[in-house]
C-alpha cells in the first residue's frame, strides 16, 4: 500500500507537467514544450527451485514504469526528463529473505520498492550533449556498464556525462559517475569514470576502445572489433573479437591491502550466423581468476560489477560475480527468428576456472520471445534456465548447487 501510494503521487506530479505549460503558455510564457509521456507495464512470474534445504522461490510482480520528457524555456536545446519506477509484488509469498529460523530461502532479486529512477537535463550543441543528473547507461555490449534492465528495478547512475557524433562514423562518450543505485534499495558511492570511443569503418568493422576507472577497484582498458559480414542474400555472420585488461586503480581513496594493485584480464570471442532466419553462434569468454595457492594481495580476479551480466554466463545468473579462481564460458546457440514465429533460442554452457581446473557445471538456456498477436506494443517472453553444478566447492551467487528457473513475462510500452 505504501508503494502504490507513493506511484501515485508521483504520477499525479508528472501529470501536473502538462498542466504547468498549458497555464504557461496562457500567460505568454513557455516552459515546457514538447511534452511526452512514455510509459511500461511489465508483470512477470519467475519461479527458482535450488538444491537447498529452503528450495523455491516464486514472484508475480510487476513493473510500472512513468516518465515525462519536455524541452525547456521554449529552446531546441534544452531538455528534460523524469522518471518514476514501482515494483510492486502481487503474490504474498517471501521470495527475497529469510525463514523464520534465518535460513536463506531461494531469491528472487525483485524487491518491492518506489524509485525516481532517472532525472537529468539535456544541453545541446549540435552533434553534442551534455547530461546531468540521475541517468541510466547501456554502454556497448552492456558487459561493464549496464541497467541491469533484465531486472524489475534497473540500476540507475548519479554522473555528468557528454556524447558526441560530430565526426562522422565516431561515437564518443566520458562520463563521471559519482553514485550508482543498485536494483535493491542500496547504493554504492565509488566514483567511475567512463571514456568509450566508437568508430565504424565500414559494415564489417565497427572499432571500440574503452576505459573504465573504479575507485578502489582498479582501471579497466580495453579493445573491441565487431562487425556483420554478408555472405549472400540469406547467410549473414557477425562476430565480436575482445581483449581487456584491468590494472591499478587511478582513483584511490584509503585502499584496503587487497585493492592496492591489479593485474586481471578479460578476453570474449564470438561467432554469430544467420541464414535465413535459423541462428547458431559459438562465443568463448574467460574472466582471468586467482590460483588458490597465491597468498599475493594482487587482484588477479577480473571482476564486472556494474555490468548486465545475467546477459552472459546462463540466465541461472549463478555468476553474477567471478569466483575466485576466474572464469572460462564456452557455450554454443542454435535458434530461430522471424516477423511471424518470434525469436527461439536454446543456449548449451560449459562452465569452468581460469586457474586450477576446477570444473564449476554446466547449464542450457531456453528463450521464446514475439509480438503478441492483435496487441499493439505487447512483447511475451518464456524463459528457462537449468543449472548442473559439478559440486566443486566454488563460491557462486546463490551456492554452488543445481538450479532451475522459470520466467513468464508480458511487456507493454506506450507512450503519449
Amino acid at each position: 500500500m505504501k508503494n502504490m501510494i507513493k506511484m501515485s503521487l508521483a504520477t499525479a506530479v508528472m501529470m501536473s507537467v502538462g498542466t504547468l505549460s498549458a497555464q504557461a503558455a496562457d500567460e505568454g510564457i513557455s516552459i515546457f514544450e514538447n511534452v511526452k509521456v512514455k510509459g511500461e507495464i511489465r508483470p512477470r512470474y519467475e519461479m527458482v527451485d535450488e538444491d537447498k534445504p529452503n528450495p523455491n522461490a516464486n514472484a508475480l510482480t510487476n513493473r510500472l514504469v512513468l516518465g515525462v520528457g519536455a524541452d525547456l524555456l521554449g529552446t531546441d536545446w534544452l531538455s528534460t526528463y523524469v522518471e518514476m519506477t514501482d515494483v510492486h509484488a502481487l503474490n504474498p509469498d517471501n521470495y527475497n529473505g529469510l525463514d523464520g529460523r534465518g535460513n536463506p530461502n531461494s531469491v528472487v532479486a525483485d524487491p518491492e520498492q518506489t524509485r525516481l529512477t532517472q532525472s537529468y537535463i539535456d544541453v545541446k550543441y549540435k552533434k553534442t550533449k551534455l547530461r546531468y543528473g540521475r541517468q541510466m547507461f547501456n554502454v556497448d555490449n552492456l558487459r561493464f556498464i549496464g541497467a541491469v534492465a533484465w531486472r524489475q528495478m534497473p540500476q540507475t547512475y548519479d554522473a555528468t556525462t557528454i556524447f558526441d557524433s560530430s565526426i562522422e562514423g565516431l561515437d564518443l562518450m566520458a562520463s563521471y559517475i559519482t553514485q550508482t543505485n543498485k536494483i535493491v534499495e542500496a547504493t554504492d558511492n565509488k566514483d567511475i569514470g567512463i571514456l568509450h570511443a566508437k568508430y565504424k569503418a565500414m559494415d564489417a568493422l565497427t572499432i571500440t576502445g574503452y576505459g573504465y576507472l573504479v575507485e578502489n577497484l582498479g582501471d579497466t582498458y580495453g579493445l573491441a572489433l565487431t562487425g556483420k559480414v554478408p555472405v549472400s542474400d540469406s547467410l549473414k555472420l557477425s562476430y565480436r573479437a575482445e581483449y581487456a585488461m584491468m590494472g591499478d586503480a587511478s582513483m584511490t581513496e584509503n585502499p584496503a591491502p587487497t585493492q592496492e594493485s591489479a593485474d586481471a584480464d578479460y578476453y570474449n570471442l564470438e561467432l554469430g550466423m544467420n541464414m535465413s532466419g535459423i541462428l547458431a553462434g559459438i562465443n568463448y569468454e574467460v574472466q582471468s581468476g586467482k590460483s588458490a595457492s597465491d597468498t599475493s594481495a594482487e587482484r588477479k580476479t577480473f571482476v564486472t560489477p556494474y555490468g548486465t551480466n545475467h546477459k552472459f554466463n546462463g540466465f541461472a545468473d549463478k555468476f553474477l560475480g567471478t569466483p575466485a579462481q576466474g572464469l572460462v564460458d564456452a557455450n554454443i546457440m542454435l535458434g530461430y527468428k522471424s516477423k511471424e514465429v518470434g525469436v527461439l533460442k536454446a543456449i548449451y554452457h560449459d562452465f569452468s576456472s581460469d586457474v586450477d581446473s576446477v570444473d564449476y557445471g554446466t547449464e542450457i538456456d531456453l528463450l521464446y520471445k514475439r509480438a503478441i498477436p492483435g496487441f499493439k506494443n505487447v512483447t511475451g517472453l518464456l524463459k528457462y534456465a537449468d543449472f548442473s553444478s559439478d559440486n566443486s566447492g566454488a563460491t557462486l551467487t546463490g551456492g554452488d548447487v543445481d538450479t532451475q528457473k522459470f520466467w513468464v513475462q508480458l511487456d507493454y510500452k506506450f507512450s503519449i
